[in-house]
């Protein structure tokens, strides 16, 4: 195995965290030598392709992590030529000049559906990238020239807490709803981002401010679209215009609507088959964020699994 000295320190991580991963999800044991690493144990020859995997990924200025680790190992083991395949297609490039690829099978699919189809729904938990790569893809559709702008909302639905308890306008009482969504701007345009919303080129605002517009050449996304209603989902969806691209987004396990129906749900049982538009499911294997969120996410769905069947205690 050829690894460069510096890409193998990047593989190991600081204090061989990802070594130690590598070793405990492949069961073996990997020693380090002048001349590169020597593998032992039943797991020898998938551990060698996960490092090399690794390494080329570090090679591509990507940082390596325990979470990396396992999720590039369950790709390989799904697809061995899966890691080339899902590093082949970029979203975006940042304002700093990095390249921002899918990390999971699940993201690749919803790249790839968003590139083959004007409408696409990703519907999954927390931590899987969602927001952060419908903003990304919106971003390079705006610098390819093939929308004119791009239009950010989300349904002011709060998880516990009221509005009109904030200080301050409007304005500022909805900030804290869309800050996902200024975070993932600024990574793709910099300081500039600013600009680009003072000359309407990127507009920002609740849901309620969608009715009775058309927009045309614009790359529309709704975040938590599970708090929508099937009215405002209605709503949002009929503004598609000529040359429009959307991206709709949300996390069915998460909705605030206090009893009401999600207008998220409604919508893949009344368009599911419509050609142009796709829905993508996102699972706790494709979190991106630490491994403990996909583990939290795994384990709320099993006790939600225990529960819908009546086997768990009551609580």
């Amino acid at each position: 195995m050829e690894i460069t000295e510096d890409n193998l320190k990047a593989v190991c991580g600081a204090y061989d965290t990802n070594l130690k991963a590598i070793e405990s999800l492949c069961g073996v044991t990997v020693r380090i030598t002048g001349t590169g690493p020597v593998i032992s144990g039943d797991g020898a020859e998938e551990a060698t392709l996960l490092m090399e995997k690794l390494a080329a990924l570090v090679e591509r200025g990507e940082k390596i992590d325990p979470a990396t680790v396992k999720r590039v190992l369950d790709i390989l083991r799904t697809d061995k030529g899966g890691v080339e395949a899902i590093y082949s297609v970029s979203a975006c490039t940042t304002a700093h000049g990095k390249k921002i690829f899918p990390k999971t099978v699940g993201q690749k699919k919803f790249i790839d559906a968003v590139n083959a189809n004007l409408m696409t729904f990703a519907v999954g938990p927390a931590g899987t990238g969602k927001t952060y790569l419908a903003v990304a893809l919106a971003a390079a559709a705006v610098k390819r020239g093939d929308v004119d702008k791009i239009i950010l909302t989300r349904p002011a639905i709060e998880a516990g807490e009221k509005l009109g308890f904030l200080p301050g306008d409007l304005q500022m009482k909805v900030d804290p709803y869309l800050r996902p969504l200024y975070d993932a701007l600024g990574d793709m345009f910099g300081g500039d981002y600013i600009k680009l919303i003072e000359r309407g080129i990127v507009e920002i605002a609740p849901l309620a401010y969608m009715r009775g517009r058309t927009l045309s050449r614009a790359f529309m996304i709704l975040d938590e679209a599970q708090n929508t209603t099937p009215e405002q989902m209605k709503m949002f969806l009929t503004r598609f215009g000529e040359g429009s691209r959307a991206i709709i987004t949300g996390d069915v396990t998460q909705i605030d609507l206090r009893g009401a129906p999600s207008g998220l749900i409604e919508a893949e049982n009344v368009l599911k088959n419509i050609p142009s538009i796709a829905f993508v499911h996102l699972t706790e294997t494709d979190v991106v964020r630490h491994d403990l969120v996909s583990k939290i996410v795994s384990a709320y769905n099993d006790y939600s699994q225990r529960r819908n069947h009546g086997t768990d205690g009551e609580v």
